[in-house]
């Protein structure tokens, strides 16, 4: 270790000695030249003995103020504008101190009065030559070096909108070692800088002019293959639509991508951080955010339990709850596989945490009632459902049993333990259903929001969130898109007109711990349901084609959109509030409160009695007419009518059925 140390601080003395000597002989030349320039061939060679010992003092005073100042400690291979800097500085206090120093010595008499300014002006340029010169060097080799130790293509970009994270990202293409871009031009989506340069790259116009731009580089054999957007989707939204940029690049074939803000990139040179545009990105909203501080008191050095933890809802929920530093977290799911796979996340992601993993279905009553009474939870977020309406139509006694059942089995444990706070995860499709899987989360809804305000439960809060489609979860209509374009396509739709209501992974799980830390501080407010102001909803039609132009095709031509016909139980429109829920603003940004009409106590205890002994009784039609006269909204799809007619004529069952294990998204 000590010869190491020896040695390394052998190198920089080394190396800054070398700096040091540069400096003063490029401040002795500047002052020849200077004196050069100044004189006449016989009035410079008559004193040249005198001219040769003021360049060297000249020299001397340059490299001691040089050192003082700090110059010859950078690095040339990363000479900058601050080193350029230090530069004129040392240049301007060493000719100061020169022309002190020799106006008290012989009163400028042996020299030219003109001789230090045109020396000050050679010097900087004679200091900042080698090290700029040395950096182009290092850069044009090891870019080099480094293409011809790949094999990865250069992709020739433009980029959109001429920003301070423009000139960073072209920085980084013309000096990293592992820089993959050519930057061509730069499109400035508000015209204001059309016609000037950023770091040599011309600013060629507005998105206007990027398909004439695209053929002239095509004509000249550099077509570009994608473009970057180098502004936030808010920033470029104030400006132009980022869907009509999605679709000029798609009809040139040329994918895009986008360049985080400047100020969130871990490594300015990380070319890296370049990504695809994502589909949340063409929301057309402003994206939630979270509140900390009632966020944080909620979770930190708490005990926090999550059913269908291992779900997409679930297992972000965990990994954002994690990061909030509960002093235990219990994950609850009635997958193996899953449960495994997101402890084993959380454990590396976050040693300090106390994880306790439960293999649990929420439908057996006294399973999801030990695991409560045993870990003692503060807060229960309740994920655990089916959510797919297709399979759950077909299956409606499942998704009764999971989604209903299941939900008041970890209400009551959740009561009974005197658990702070239990946090349902519902869905839009609740309102006014259409599918068994809207009306099982109806009647969800309505039993927690009996309990939350039945007098009996005040030491426990009862708070449904209510949310659209979440972009990205487990099998959503996103990863089946992806997952058919890569294999060529069609697309599928089932209907043209088609629309939903989309946020992120992420934004749902804020909107489920913004509204169960807004209802602790706020324990008058009862009985409400939260739903995220989504905006206007999306068609899916729209999100295909979207899709395939981020991935630079073109919808129709290059991939086809195929319409199957609407699934049993599906709604072509979806809505987040029922037209006779009160509505109300909440005080968070975003986020608004329904408070439906409520349902009384004891009435609803023994409608879902009854559920539950129907469901035993694997009494379809009977459940079916139960749910129907429980939620009046809900319309039977003619599947379920279909079911319930061959339930009719059926023989009576031999044997208990195999009940499916639940599966939670």
């Amino acid at each position: 270790m000590t010869i190491k140390m020896s040695k390394d601080l052998s190198r920089m003395v080394l190396l800054r000695g070398a700096a040091w000597l540069h400096d003063t002989l490029m401040g002795i030349i500047a002052l020849m030249l200077a004196l050069v320039l100044r004189l006449d061939r016989d009035a410079f060679l008559y004193n040249l003995p005198t001219y040769v010992l003021a360049a060297v003092v000249f020299g001397v005073v340059v490299g001691f103020v040089g050192f003082v100042v700090g110059m010859n400690r950078g690095i040339w291979r990363y000479a900058s504008l601050r080193d350029f800097v230090a530069i004129a500085k040392t240049a301007t206090i060493a000719t100061c101190l020169f022309i002190v120093f020799h106006f008290m010595l012989v009163r400028l008499d042996s020299i030219p009065r003109s001789a230090p300014i045109i020396a000050w002006a050679f010097l900087i340029i004679l200091l900042a030559a080698p090290r700029a010169g040395y950096r182009s060097y290092r850069n044009q080799r090891d870019r080099k070096r480094d293409n011809e130790n790949t094999t990865e293509a250069i992709k020739r970009v433009l980029l959109i909108g001429a920003t301070d994270t423009a000139d960073a990202f072209i920085k980084a293409t013309e000096e990293g070692h592992q820089s993959r871009f050519e930057v061509l031009a730069i499109i400035d989506e508000r015209g204001r800088r059309s016609g000037r340069f950023i770091r040599g790259v011309p600013i060629i116009g507005t998105l206007e002019a990027m398909e004439e731009a695209v053929a002239r580089f095509e004509a000249q054999g550099r077509r570009p293959d994608a473009v970057v957007l180098t502004r936030s989707r808010q920033e470029f939204s104030r400006h132009a639509r980022l869907e009509y940029l999605v679709e000029l690049a798609g009809r040139m074939k040329l994918e895009v991508l986008c360049l985080p803000d400047m100020f969130d990139m871990q490594d300015i040179d990380a070319v890296s951080n370049v990504r695809p545009i994502k589909l949340e990105d063409l929301l057309q909203r402003e994206p939630l955010h979270l509140d900390g501080a009632p966020v944080a008191a909620m979770i930190k050095n708490r005990t926090i339990m999550i059913t269908g933890a291992g779900g997409s809802i679930g297992s972000e929920l965990a990994r954002q709850i994690a990061a909030l530093e509960p002093s235990n977290l219990v994950l609850v799911d009635a997958s193996e596989f899953l449960i495994y796979s997101i402890e084993r996340e959380l454990r590396q992601r976050y040693p300090r945490i106390r994880l306790h993993a439960a293999l649990c279905n929420v439908r057996e009553r006294d399973s999801i009632a030990r695991v409560i009474n045993a870990t003692q939870p503060s807060v229960v977020f309740h994920a655990a459902a089916l959510k797919h309406v297709p399979i759950v139509e077909a299956q409606p006694l499942e998704g009764l049993h999971t989604n209903a059942i299941g939900t008041r089995n970890v209400a009551e444990a959740a009561a009974a333990a005197k658990v702070e706070a239990m946090i349902l995860v519902s869905t839009d499709k609740a309102v006014r259903p259409w599918n068994v899987m809207g009306g099982s989360k109806r009647l969800a809804e309505m039993f927690c929001q009996a309990m939350d305000l039945h007098s009996s439960y005040g030491d426990t809060r009862f708070i449904t969130v209510r949310f659209g489609n979440v972009l990205g979860s487990a099998g959503s209509v996103i990863p089946l898109f992806e997952k058919q374009l890569k294999e060529g396509g069609p697309l599928t739709v089932t209907h043209p007109e088609i629309e939903r209501y989309f946020m992120t992974i992420s934004e749902a799980c804020l909107l489920i711990l913004q509204s169960a830390a807004h209802s602790l501080s706020n324990r008058e407010q009862r009985g409400r349901i939260f739903v995220l102001d989504m905006g206007s909803p999306v068609k899916i039609a729209d999100l295909a084609r979207n899709v395939i132009r981020l991935s630079g095709m073109r919808p129709d031509a290059d991939v086809k959109i195929l319409y199957t016909g609407l699934r049993p139980g599906e709604k072509l429109f979806e809505e987040l509030f029922d037209p006779d829920e009160l509505t109300d603003r909440t005080g968070i940004a975003n986020i608004l409160a329904a408070f439906p009409r409520p349902i009384e106590w004891r009435l609803v205890q023994r409608i879902f009695d009854q559920m539950e002994e129907l469901i035993r009784d694997h009494d379809l039609p009977g459940a079916i007419r139960l749910l129907k006269s429980t939620v009046q909204e809900f319309v039977p799809s003619q599947e379920i009518q279909a079911m319930i007619e061959r339930e009719k004529t059926a023989p009576p069952l031999l044997a208990v059925t195999r009940v499916k294990s639940e599966t939670d998204d």
